[in-house]
Protein backbone atom coordinates (compact mmCIF):
# COMPACT_ATOMS: atom_id res chain seq x y z
CA UNK A 1 0.00 0.00 0.00
CA UNK A 2 1.21 3.50 -0.78
CA UNK A 3 2.17 6.00 1.92
CA UNK A 4 -0.72 8.17 0.78
CA UNK A 5 -3.12 5.27 1.32
CA UNK A 6 -1.71 4.58 4.75
CA UNK A 7 -2.03 8.26 5.63
CA UNK A 8 -5.71 8.26 4.66
CA UNK A 9 -6.35 5.66 7.33
CA UNK A 10 -6.01 8.44 9.91
CA UNK A 11 -9.45 9.65 8.78
CA UNK A 12 -10.88 6.53 10.43
CA UNK A 13 -10.15 8.21 13.77
CA UNK A 14 -12.71 10.95 13.13
CA UNK A 15 -15.49 9.19 15.13
CA UNK A 16 -13.50 9.68 18.35
CA UNK A 17 -13.41 13.43 17.70
CA UNK A 18 -17.06 13.72 16.66
CA UNK A 19 -18.57 11.23 19.12
CA UNK A 20 -20.15 14.04 21.12
CA UNK A 21 -22.65 14.46 18.26
CA UNK A 22 -24.41 11.18 19.03
CA UNK A 23 -23.48 10.86 22.72
CA UNK A 24 -26.95 12.12 23.82
CA UNK A 25 -28.40 8.90 22.39
CA UNK A 26 -26.42 6.92 24.98
CA UNK A 27 -27.86 9.10 27.75
CA UNK A 28 -31.38 9.05 26.33
CA UNK A 29 -31.94 5.41 25.42
CA UNK A 30 -31.13 2.09 27.06
CA UNK A 31 -28.63 1.12 29.72
CA UNK A 32 -24.92 1.89 29.42
CA UNK A 33 -23.98 -1.77 29.77
CA UNK A 34 -26.26 -2.67 26.86
CA UNK A 35 -24.57 -0.03 24.69
CA UNK A 36 -21.17 -1.52 25.56
CA UNK A 37 -22.39 -5.03 24.74
CA UNK A 38 -23.97 -3.98 21.43
CA UNK A 39 -20.81 -2.16 20.34
CA UNK A 40 -18.64 -5.17 21.19
CA UNK A 41 -20.90 -7.45 19.14
CA UNK A 42 -20.77 -5.02 16.21
CA UNK A 43 -16.97 -5.00 16.37
CA UNK A 44 -16.95 -8.80 16.52
CA UNK A 45 -18.95 -9.03 13.29
CA UNK A 46 -16.93 -6.35 11.49
CA UNK A 47 -13.60 -7.87 12.56
CA UNK A 48 -14.57 -11.15 10.89
CA UNK A 49 -15.38 -9.31 7.64
CA UNK A 50 -12.04 -7.49 7.32
CA UNK A 51 -9.96 -10.44 5.99
CA UNK A 52 -12.38 -10.86 3.07
CA UNK A 53 -11.05 -7.63 1.57
CA UNK A 54 -7.68 -6.99 -0.05
CA UNK A 55 -6.12 -4.14 1.94
CA UNK A 56 -3.90 -3.02 -0.96
CA UNK A 57 -7.09 -1.91 -2.75
CA UNK A 58 -9.02 0.58 -0.63
CA UNK A 59 -12.53 -0.15 -1.85
CA UNK A 60 -15.62 1.65 -0.61
CA UNK A 61 -16.80 -1.55 1.05
CA UNK A 62 -13.61 -1.87 3.09
CA UNK A 63 -13.86 1.77 4.12
CA UNK A 64 -17.44 1.22 5.30
CA UNK A 65 -16.43 -1.84 7.35
CA UNK A 66 -13.47 -0.07 8.97
CA UNK A 67 -15.43 3.12 9.61
CA UNK A 68 -18.23 1.04 11.13
CA UNK A 69 -15.67 -0.56 13.41
CA UNK A 70 -14.28 2.77 14.62
CA UNK A 71 -17.82 4.14 15.03
CA UNK A 72 -18.67 1.20 17.28
CA UNK A 73 -15.44 1.61 19.20
CA UNK A 74 -15.99 5.34 19.73
CA UNK A 75 -19.58 4.73 20.85
CA UNK A 76 -18.34 2.08 23.26
CA UNK A 77 -16.00 4.73 24.69
CA UNK A 78 -18.99 6.99 25.33
CA UNK A 79 -20.85 4.26 27.16
CA UNK A 80 -17.86 3.02 29.19
CA UNK A 81 -16.93 6.51 30.36
CA UNK A 82 -20.51 7.25 31.35
CA UNK A 83 -20.87 3.89 33.09
CA UNK A 84 -17.66 4.49 35.04
CA UNK A 85 -18.87 7.90 36.23
CA UNK A 86 -22.22 6.44 37.24
CA UNK A 87 -20.60 3.56 39.10
CA UNK A 88 -18.04 5.54 41.12
CA UNK A 89 -18.64 7.35 44.37
CA UNK A 90 -17.08 10.76 44.92
CA UNK A 91 -13.43 10.37 45.86
CA UNK A 92 -12.91 7.10 43.97
CA UNK A 93 -11.93 8.73 40.68
CA UNK A 94 -8.18 8.63 41.34
CA UNK A 95 -7.85 4.92 42.00
CA UNK A 96 -10.35 4.08 39.25
CA UNK A 97 -8.51 6.05 36.59
CA UNK A 98 -5.17 4.66 37.67
CA UNK A 99 -6.59 1.23 36.83
CA UNK A 100 -8.19 2.50 33.62
CA UNK A 101 -4.92 3.91 32.30
CA UNK A 102 -3.16 0.67 33.25
CA UNK A 103 -5.75 -1.43 31.40
CA UNK A 104 -5.53 0.88 28.41
CA UNK A 105 -1.76 0.48 28.16
CA UNK A 106 -1.99 -3.30 28.46
CA UNK A 107 -4.63 -3.31 25.72
CA UNK A 108 -2.33 -1.30 23.44
CA UNK A 109 0.34 -3.98 23.81
CA UNK A 110 -2.06 -6.89 23.33
CA UNK A 111 -4.25 -5.41 20.61
CA UNK A 112 -1.50 -3.56 18.76
CA UNK A 113 1.97 -4.97 19.15
CA UNK A 114 0.85 -8.44 20.25
CA UNK A 115 -1.26 -9.11 17.17
CA UNK A 116 1.46 -7.76 14.88
CA UNK A 117 4.02 -10.11 16.44
CA UNK A 118 1.64 -13.09 16.08
CA UNK A 119 1.12 -12.25 12.40
CA UNK A 120 4.59 -13.66 11.70
CA UNK A 121 3.34 -17.17 12.51
CA UNK A 122 -0.48 -16.98 12.25
CA UNK A 123 -2.39 -15.87 9.15
CA UNK A 124 -4.24 -12.58 9.44
CA UNK A 125 -7.69 -14.09 8.88
CA UNK A 126 -7.23 -16.28 11.95
CA UNK A 127 -5.98 -13.33 13.99
CA UNK A 128 -9.10 -11.33 13.11
CA UNK A 129 -11.21 -14.35 14.02
CA UNK A 130 -9.41 -14.54 17.39
CA UNK A 131 -10.10 -10.84 17.93
CA UNK A 132 -13.77 -11.41 17.10
CA UNK A 133 -14.01 -14.23 19.65
CA UNK A 134 -12.44 -11.98 22.30
CA UNK A 135 -15.03 -9.28 21.53
CA UNK A 136 -17.81 -11.86 21.95
CA UNK A 137 -16.44 -12.96 25.33
CA UNK A 138 -16.22 -9.36 26.49
CA UNK A 139 -19.74 -8.69 25.23
CA UNK A 140 -21.10 -11.62 27.25
CA UNK A 141 -19.29 -10.35 30.34
CA UNK A 142 -20.44 -6.77 29.82
CA UNK A 143 -24.08 -7.87 29.72
CA UNK A 144 -23.71 -9.12 33.30
CA UNK A 145 -21.98 -6.15 34.92
CA UNK A 146 -23.95 -4.26 37.64
CA UNK A 147 -26.87 -2.16 36.42
CA UNK A 148 -26.94 1.61 36.69
CA UNK A 149 -30.53 2.73 36.30
CA UNK A 150 -31.51 6.28 35.38
CA UNK A 151 -35.29 6.95 35.32
CA UNK A 152 -36.76 7.50 31.86
CA UNK A 153 -38.13 10.90 32.89
CA UNK A 154 -34.64 11.97 33.92
CA UNK A 155 -33.10 10.88 30.63
CA UNK A 156 -35.45 13.10 28.66
CA UNK A 157 -33.95 16.14 30.39
CA UNK A 158 -30.47 15.70 28.86
CA UNK A 159 -30.65 18.89 26.77
CA UNK A 160 -31.92 20.99 29.68
CA UNK A 161 -29.20 19.51 31.88
CA UNK A 162 -26.53 20.29 29.29
CA UNK A 163 -27.68 23.89 29.01
CA UNK A 164 -27.68 24.26 32.80
CA UNK A 165 -24.25 22.63 33.02
CA UNK A 166 -22.80 25.05 30.45
CA UNK A 167 -24.49 28.08 32.03
CA UNK A 168 -22.94 27.61 35.47
CA UNK A 169 -20.44 30.25 36.65
CA UNK A 170 -16.96 29.49 35.32
CA UNK A 171 -18.16 27.10 32.60
CA UNK A 172 -16.19 28.83 29.84
CA UNK A 173 -13.08 28.83 32.02
CA UNK A 174 -13.49 25.09 32.57
CA UNK A 175 -13.84 24.39 28.84
CA UNK A 176 -10.79 26.53 28.11
CA UNK A 177 -8.90 24.69 30.85
CA UNK A 178 -9.75 21.35 29.21
CA UNK A 179 -8.36 22.63 25.91
CA UNK A 180 -5.06 24.09 27.13
CA UNK A 181 -4.21 21.96 30.19
CA UNK A 182 -2.27 19.35 28.18
CA UNK A 183 -0.67 21.73 25.66
CA UNK A 184 2.84 20.93 26.89
CA UNK A 185 2.26 17.22 26.13
CA UNK A 186 0.45 17.77 22.85
CA UNK A 187 3.06 20.06 21.34
CA UNK A 188 6.10 17.96 22.21
CA UNK A 189 4.56 14.58 21.40
CA UNK A 190 4.89 14.59 17.59
CA UNK A 191 8.55 15.67 17.77
CA UNK A 192 9.85 13.08 20.24
CA UNK A 193 10.28 10.21 17.78
CA UNK A 194 11.92 12.42 15.09
CA UNK A 195 14.28 13.70 17.79
CA UNK A 196 15.25 10.13 18.66
CA UNK A 197 15.94 9.36 15.01
CA UNK A 198 18.04 12.51 14.59
CA UNK A 199 20.05 11.50 17.66
CA UNK A 200 21.06 8.27 15.90
CA UNK A 201 18.59 5.73 17.31
CA UNK A 202 16.88 3.23 15.01
CA UNK A 203 13.12 2.80 14.59
CA UNK A 204 13.36 -0.70 16.07
CA UNK A 205 15.14 0.59 19.14
CA UNK A 206 12.56 3.32 19.60
CA UNK A 207 9.78 0.74 19.47
CA UNK A 208 11.59 -1.55 21.91
CA UNK A 209 12.07 1.20 24.50
CA UNK A 210 8.50 2.47 24.12
CA UNK A 211 6.87 -0.96 24.33
CA UNK A 212 8.97 -2.35 27.17
CA UNK A 213 10.33 0.34 29.47
CA UNK A 214 7.85 3.03 28.46
CA UNK A 215 4.72 0.99 29.14
CA UNK A 216 6.00 -0.20 32.53
CA UNK A 217 6.85 3.39 33.51
CA UNK A 218 3.44 4.66 32.37
CA UNK A 219 1.60 1.97 34.32
CA UNK A 220 3.66 2.73 37.45
CA UNK A 221 2.94 6.45 37.04
CA UNK A 222 -0.78 5.88 36.49
CA UNK A 223 -1.18 3.69 39.57
CA UNK A 224 0.80 6.11 41.73
CA UNK A 225 -1.02 9.09 40.24
CA UNK A 226 -4.39 7.49 40.93
CA UNK A 227 -3.42 6.74 44.53
CA UNK A 228 -2.09 10.25 45.17
CA UNK A 229 -5.15 11.82 43.55
CA UNK A 230 -7.38 9.89 45.94
CA UNK A 231 -5.19 10.90 48.88
CA UNK A 232 -4.60 14.57 48.02
CA UNK A 233 -7.80 15.38 46.16
CA UNK A 234 -8.29 16.26 42.51
CA UNK A 235 -7.56 19.99 42.83
CA UNK A 236 -4.16 19.53 44.46
CA UNK A 237 -3.44 16.67 42.08
CA UNK A 238 -4.08 18.91 39.07
CA UNK A 239 -1.41 21.44 39.92
CA UNK A 240 1.12 19.02 41.41
CA UNK A 241 0.81 15.80 39.42
CA UNK A 242 -0.42 17.62 36.33
CA UNK A 243 2.71 19.73 36.18
CA UNK A 244 5.03 16.71 36.18
CA UNK A 245 4.62 15.89 32.45
CA UNK A 246 5.66 19.42 31.52
CA UNK A 247 8.82 19.09 33.62
CA UNK A 248 9.78 16.00 31.63
CA UNK A 249 9.92 18.15 28.49
CA UNK A 250 12.97 19.85 29.96
CA UNK A 251 14.75 16.49 29.90
CA UNK A 252 14.58 16.42 26.12
CA UNK A 253 15.52 20.10 25.97
CA UNK A 254 18.63 19.39 28.06
CA UNK A 255 19.72 16.54 25.77
CA UNK A 256 19.28 18.74 22.70
CA UNK A 257 21.31 21.50 24.37
CA UNK A 258 24.11 19.18 25.57
CA UNK A 259 24.20 17.49 22.15
CA UNK A 260 26.03 14.28 23.14
CA UNK A 261 27.84 12.28 20.41
CA UNK A 262 25.62 9.96 18.39
CA UNK A 263 25.72 6.25 19.35
CA UNK A 264 28.51 4.21 17.77
CA UNK A 265 26.27 1.42 16.46
CA UNK A 266 22.64 1.10 15.41
CA UNK A 267 20.53 -1.18 17.57
CA UNK A 268 17.63 -3.29 16.32
CA UNK A 269 14.59 -4.52 18.22
CA UNK A 270 16.08 -8.01 18.64
CA UNK A 271 19.48 -6.77 19.81
CA UNK A 272 17.81 -4.53 22.38
CA UNK A 273 15.68 -7.43 23.62
CA UNK A 274 18.67 -9.74 24.05
CA UNK A 275 21.49 -7.83 25.70
CA UNK A 276 21.43 -4.44 24.07
CA UNK A 277 19.85 -2.55 26.94
CA UNK A 278 22.81 -3.06 29.28
CA UNK A 279 25.25 -2.08 26.54
CA UNK A 280 23.15 0.93 25.58
CA UNK A 281 23.46 2.48 29.03
CA UNK A 282 27.24 2.66 28.58
CA UNK A 283 26.79 5.25 25.83
CA UNK A 284 25.97 8.79 27.03
CA UNK A 285 23.53 9.58 24.22
CA UNK A 286 21.47 6.44 24.74
CA UNK A 287 21.57 6.68 28.52
CA UNK A 288 20.28 10.26 28.37
CA UNK A 289 17.50 9.54 25.90
CA UNK A 290 16.39 6.40 27.74
CA UNK A 291 16.26 8.39 30.98
CA UNK A 292 14.26 11.18 29.36
CA UNK A 293 11.88 8.65 27.83
CA UNK A 294 11.30 6.87 31.13
CA UNK A 295 10.67 10.18 32.87
CA UNK A 296 8.25 11.20 30.12
CA UNK A 297 6.31 7.92 30.31
CA UNK A 298 6.18 7.93 34.13
CA UNK A 299 4.98 11.52 34.39
CA UNK A 300 2.46 10.95 31.59
CA UNK A 301 0.88 8.27 33.77
CA UNK A 302 0.80 10.64 36.73
CA UNK A 303 -0.81 13.43 34.75
CA UNK A 304 -3.32 11.29 32.87
CA UNK A 305 -4.77 9.71 36.01
CA UNK A 306 -5.52 13.04 37.68
CA UNK A 307 -6.74 14.67 34.46
CA UNK A 308 -9.28 11.92 33.75
CA UNK A 309 -10.38 12.11 37.38
CA UNK A 310 -11.02 15.83 36.95
CA UNK A 311 -13.06 15.30 33.77
CA UNK A 312 -15.20 12.69 35.49
CA UNK A 313 -15.72 14.75 38.65
CA UNK A 314 -17.24 17.70 36.80
CA UNK A 315 -19.78 15.55 34.92
CA UNK A 316 -23.26 14.79 36.21
CA UNK A 317 -23.84 11.06 36.69
CA UNK A 318 -27.22 11.02 34.91
CA UNK A 319 -25.90 12.79 31.79
CA UNK A 320 -22.28 11.72 31.83
CA UNK A 321 -22.30 10.34 28.27
CA UNK A 322 -23.12 13.71 26.70
CA UNK A 323 -21.00 15.84 28.99
CA UNK A 324 -17.89 13.64 29.06
CA UNK A 325 -18.03 13.13 25.29
CA UNK A 326 -18.05 16.92 24.83
CA UNK A 327 -15.05 17.32 27.13
CA UNK A 328 -13.11 14.52 25.45
CA UNK A 329 -13.89 16.02 22.02
CA UNK A 330 -12.36 19.33 23.13
CA UNK A 331 -9.39 17.37 24.44
CA UNK A 332 -8.97 15.59 21.06
CA UNK A 333 -9.36 18.84 19.13
CA UNK A 334 -6.65 20.51 21.20
CA UNK A 335 -4.34 17.54 20.62
CA UNK A 336 -4.83 17.55 16.85
CA UNK A 337 -4.54 21.32 16.34
CA UNK A 338 -1.58 21.89 18.67
CA UNK A 339 0.41 19.04 17.15
CA UNK A 340 -0.01 20.25 13.57
CA UNK A 341 2.53 23.14 13.67
CA UNK A 342 5.02 21.28 15.89
CA UNK A 343 7.33 20.23 13.05
CA UNK A 344 7.41 23.69 11.52
CA UNK A 345 8.17 25.26 14.91
CA UNK A 346 10.93 22.74 15.71
CA UNK A 347 12.59 23.41 12.36
CA UNK A 348 12.66 27.17 12.99
CA UNK A 349 13.61 27.14 16.68
CA UNK A 350 15.68 23.96 16.88
CA UNK A 351 14.94 21.09 19.23
CA UNK A 352 16.37 22.66 22.39
CA UNK A 353 14.44 25.93 22.15
CA UNK A 354 11.26 24.25 20.96
CA UNK A 355 11.23 21.71 23.80
CA UNK A 356 11.76 24.53 26.29
CA UNK A 357 8.86 26.42 24.72
CA UNK A 358 6.58 23.40 25.14
CA UNK A 359 7.39 23.43 28.87
CA UNK A 360 6.30 27.07 29.14
CA UNK A 361 2.97 26.24 27.49
CA UNK A 362 1.96 24.42 30.68
CA UNK A 363 1.63 27.66 32.68
CA UNK A 364 -1.42 29.44 31.13
CA UNK A 365 -3.79 26.71 32.35
CA UNK A 366 -2.82 27.42 35.96
CA UNK A 367 -4.27 30.91 35.70
CA UNK A 368 -7.70 29.27 35.43
CA UNK A 369 -7.44 27.18 38.61
CA UNK A 370 -9.50 29.59 40.78
CA UNK A 371 -12.53 28.94 38.54
CA UNK A 372 -11.76 25.24 38.34
CA UNK A 373 -11.82 24.69 42.10
CA UNK A 374 -15.49 25.59 42.46
CA UNK A 375 -16.42 22.92 39.88
CA UNK A 376 -14.44 20.15 41.55
CA UNK A 377 -16.36 20.52 44.84
CA UNK A 378 -14.27 18.53 47.29
CA UNK A 379 -13.77 19.01 51.02
CA UNK A 380 -9.98 19.36 51.01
Amino acid sequence: MSLAGIGLFSLLGIPWTLKFLWSPLVDRFGEKRHWVTSCLMAMAVLAVLVPFFKPVVMTLSLWIVLLGFTMASATQDIAIDAYTIGLMDRGEEGEANGMRVTAYRIAIIAGGGGIVILSESIRWKYLFLMASIIFCILAFRSWHIPRIIVPVEKRREWLTALRFWLSQPGAMAVLLFVIIYRLADFTIGPMIKPFWLDRGLSAGEIGAVSISLGVVATIAGALLGGHLTTRWGIFHGLWILGFAPALSNLGYAAIAWIDPPAPDIMMTFSSFASSGFIYALKEPARAMIYSASLLESFTAGLGTAVYLSFLMRICQKEFAATQYALLSALFALARDLSGAPSGWSAEILGYSSYFTLTFLLAFPAYLLLPWIRSWIREDR
